[in-house]
């Protein structure tokens, strides 16, 4: 169900790593990381591919693509297993820890004979870490605060995993004789950064079919339990995955209590005693006799309870039903409102496939318009020049009249740095359509040093959308320590729009701060950041995280026509409402 793509990236990875931490050639890890990331953005199944299809990927050569054809047939890739051996299992575990890096890793085993979280903890408390050379207090902090990190991950997935599993399970079990409906519910329906297990919905007549095609899934490692009313499997990658099986006419209650959440339905389940009824994942009953009154739609539920249909995403406890009860609900934005991405990269910087590639397509996907921004030049390995800037600058504006349903934007992806400057100057960056702006080093500086530093980025006239707000990668890296108030109130002030990075490891900024940033006025862009065309389709998950948020089109400056979209890019405060497209 993972597609193999991401096995392999991940098995590439982790020998990129390896290759570091015995000393290996830098040269060949990154080369590694490389391909890894490329093979896991790449759009074909690599499964499918001979040799020469694998040479096709940039920057797979002869080597790697030998290891990944070896590990398609077989199961293995021998050179992994060998640099494996050669790292002790204690090691591998303490790498598994956020913030803590492979070669640290292995100076805590060779010096301190740390091999395992408890011992490391137990090494912090009693401040042995001090006397290794490149730790000491900070460093610890560090590393407490990635373990807190992991501990709270657990055993969840990205939603990206989590929707892929589903949407094949779902597809299966639709397509057998006798069902009526069939959807994931849970977490994974109210979109939740990260899913524990998943829940799958079905209504039929007989549940006995479904539970038995359910534990006969391709990629079910176990039968962790097999009844009438309910079966659960684990899947080979260790994800939990439950199935209930509830009557048509149950249906509606049934979807409604099984996407929760549990705050929620606490909620729904009071209001129904004050109607004096019962609700429960059958229906909604007259308490005193037992009568079932609704159960078939949600629609029904709620309106018996005198609530409009609540969007599965705001289905938290943080206001939803009594903004229901005033007639105040949002009316959310949605994937089809999103008229163009405003952050994508292509080969010339970090990117995987080449400009042409990622316009078309961009252009397959409907959108009106499409922004490319590569890297500037303050991220050396990017290697970015002046020159080479204009030169895409030339060639985008050939491809944007090649395009007639679709303009095309040049813009940069500048590196905020630790003042709060920018790459180029300001009559430099004015020559751009737009400039994305973003924190991608010195992660560390002080509170108020970061605060300073993100306002200063807002305050420049050039700068119209802060990328990836917080840095953060989840379940990896933390956010920023900043005074986020004070930056979702300098974004307001100099018309700053705030990204809602729809990458799964980022979906950065998180849904709570989505809600403190809109109260301050802020407005927001939704976009995938995407480094190969199939991340073009993440742009979901940013919707999602948005409506978590509770924004509406009127929030969102991608969701705008062009013409009103310009005028924010201004940062003059002359884009006003429109309904032109």
């Amino acid at each position: 169900m993972v597609r193999p793509n991401e096995e392999v990236e991940a098995l590439l990875k982790e020998y990129a790593d390896l290759v570091l931490i015995t000393g290996g050639d830098a040269f060949k890890a990154r080369a590694y990381e490389k391909a890894a990331r490329a093979i896991g953005g790449y759009h074909a199944d690599v499964s499918k591919l001979d040799a020469e299809g694998l040479h096709e990927i940039p920057n797979v050569g002869k080597s790697i693509a030998e290891k990944v054809l070896q590990y398609l047939r077989t199961g293995r890739m021998p050179a992994v297993e060998e640099v494996r051996s050669k790292i002790p299992a204690g090691v591998r575990q303490l790498m598994a820890i956020p913030t803590l890096g492979p070669r640290k890793a292995m100076t805590l085993y060779e010096d301190l004979h740390i091999s395992s979280v408890p011992e490391l903890l137990d090494a912090i408390h009693e401040e042995r870490l001090r006397d290794l050379k490149g730790f000491g207090p900070k460093t610890e902090e560090n590393i407490l605060h990635g373990i807190d990190l992991m501990q709270a991950a657990g055993d969840r997935v990205p939603i990206n995993v989590a929707m892929e599993v589903a949407e094949e399970i779902v597809a299966e079990l639709s397509a057998l004789s006798g069902c009526v409906s069939c959807a994931y519910a849970g977490s994974l329906r109210r979109m939740r950064e990260t899913i524990g297990d998943v829940d799958i919905l079905v209504a039929a007549g007989r549940s006995a079919p479904f539970m038995d095609a359910f534990t006969r899934l391709p990629d079910t490692a176990e039968v962790i339990a097999h009844g009438t009313k309910k079966t659960s499997i684990r899947t080979t990658k260790g994800l939990q995955i439950d199935l209930r099986v509830v009557p048509p006419d149950s249906w509606g209650a049934g979807l409604q209590y099984f996407t929760g959440s549990k705050a929620h339905n606490i909620r729904t389940r009071e209001m129904a005693v004050h109607h004096k009824l019962k609700l429960s994942e059958y229906g909604l009953f007259h308490a005193k006799s037992g009568k079932k009154i609704v159960s078939q739609t949600e629609e029904e539920v709620y309106a018996r309870l005198g609530l409009p249909w609540i969007p599965p995403t705001l289905r938290e406890d943080r206001g939803e039903v009594a903004a229901g009860l005033r007639g105040e609900l949002p009316d959310l934005v949605t994937e089809a409102d999103i008229r163009g991405d405003l952050h994508t990269h292509t080969d010339l910087t970090d990117g995987l496939a080449p400009l042409d590639e990622m316009v078309t397509a961009a252009a397959r996907r409907g959108l009106r318009y499409y922004a490319v921004t590569d890297h500037a030049p303050n991220l050396y390995m990017q290697r970015m020049t002046d020159e080479k800037v204009l030169a895409q600058r030339e060639r985008v504006r050939e491809l944007d009249g090649r395009h007639r349903k679709m303009r095309l934007l040049h813009g940069t992806e500048l590196n905020i740095d630790p003042d709060g400057n920018v790459d180029w100057p300001q009559e430099f960056l004015r020559d751009f359509d737009l400039c994305v702006a973003a924190v991608h080093s010195h992660f560390n500086q002080g509170r108020d040093a970061l605060t300073r530093r993100l306002v200063a980025a807002c305050e420049n006239p050039e700068v119209n959308i802060i990328g990836h707000p917080t840095t953060r990668i989840i379940g990896k890296r933390p956010g920023l320590d900043m005074d986020l108030d004070a930056v979702f109130a300098a974004c307001a002030r100099t018309g700053t729009a705030l990204e809602i990075n729809a990458h799964p490891d980022r979906l950065d900024l998180s849904d709570e701060h989505i809600l403190r940033a809109k109260r301050y006025g802020v407005k927001f862009a939704i976009n995938t950041d995407a480094h190969a065309p199939l991340h073009l389709e993440y742009l979901r998950y940013g919707v999602g995280t948005a409506q978590r948020g509770w924004l509406t089109t009127e929030d969102v400056i991608n969701t705008w026509p062009l013409a009103r979209l310009r005028r924010f890019l201004h940062k003059d405060g002359s884009a006003g409402p429109s309904s032109t497209s």
